[in-house]
């Protein structure tokens, strides 16, 4: 079973910043008969649809949203089994809760699918 905790969240003023951390467990991460998984953070704002925020593979290799370039960094420790989202010079339109997410696919029958967190609330204040 997979489980993925999410903390880090609260109210920050606009320019400041926050760090996200997500602590992910299960077997699954080691399975030998997986064929990859991604972890990632996205956000839903009230009254609009969930989004991607950033994605990092097991290899390192990180996505982010055009929106989030250049002021949001996602990173993982593997010794701590964790994946941040540092957040920098925050606006308001960052407001939203942020889900930490994890993909894995099988080459098999199980194909992908998708495991998320309960989510963390971030409000940045004008």
């Amino acid at each position: 079973q997979v489980q993925l905790v999410e903390s880090g969240g609260g109210l920050v003023q606009a320019g400041g910043s926050l760090r996200l951390s997500c602590a992910y467990s299960g077997e699954m991460f080691s399975d030998v008969a997986l064929g990859w998984y991604r972890l990632g953070w996205y956000r839903q704002a009230p009254g609009k649809q969930r989004e991607l925020v950033s994605t990092i593979t097991t290899g390192g290799v990180t996505n982010s949203a055009d929106s989030v370039k250049g002021r949001f960094t996602i990173s993982r420790d593997n010794a701590k089994n964790t994946v941040y989202l540092q957040m920098n010079s925050l606006k308001p339109e960052d407001t939203a809760v942020y889900y930490c997410n994890a993909g894995f696919y099988y080459p098999d029958e199980r194909g992908y699918f998708e495991v998320w967190g309960q989510g963390t609330l971030v409000t940045v204040s004008s």
